[in-house]
């Protein structure tokens, strides 16, 4: 019997991970509008792409985990430092964990290389945030 109740137990908890974890993602998808955007979380060849979503905030881009509870974002970039270097299709290793109809942007954000991917439409929307920064004085 007790090892029913720990089964139980183990259940329900394992079930309202899950629920929190895609709840997480409902909420900021109905109530601030995201886009999916994977990010390169280390610079292996092929390896490191982390799936989540990103909130276009003013001069920010706010990057989430998509698997993580956590409530604020993993990666903050600003469109103030961050240009575009180049922009590639995934390679056919990347193509394991990246969709394959997606483009990879290698970025500069404060003297660091950043990889993003993203769906082709999503590229055009960044672009156009990213080149629609207001001037400032330094």
């Amino acid at each position: 019997m007790r090892l029913l109740e720990i089964t139980a137990v183990s259940l329900v908890v394992l079930l309202v991970i899950m629920a929190a974890l895609f709840g997480r993602r409902e909420f900021f998808a109905r109530n601030r509008g995201t886009v999916e955007l994977y990010l390169r979380l280390n610079q292996r060849e092929g390896r490191g792409w982390a799936p989540g979503f990103a909130l276009f905030r003013g001069d920010e881009l706010r990057w989430y985990r998509l698997f993580s509870l956590a409530p604020g974002p993993r990666r903050r970039l600003s469109r103030r430092t961050l240009t575009v270097e180049s922009r590639r299709p995934p390679t056919a290793e990347e193509a394991l964990l990246v969709p394959v109809e997606w483009m990879v942007l290698r970025c500069k954000a404060d003297r660091e290389i950043v990889e993003v991917a993203m769906a082709r439409h999503t590229v055009t929307g960044f672009l156009s945030w990213l080149e629609s920064a207001t001037p400032y004085s330094t």
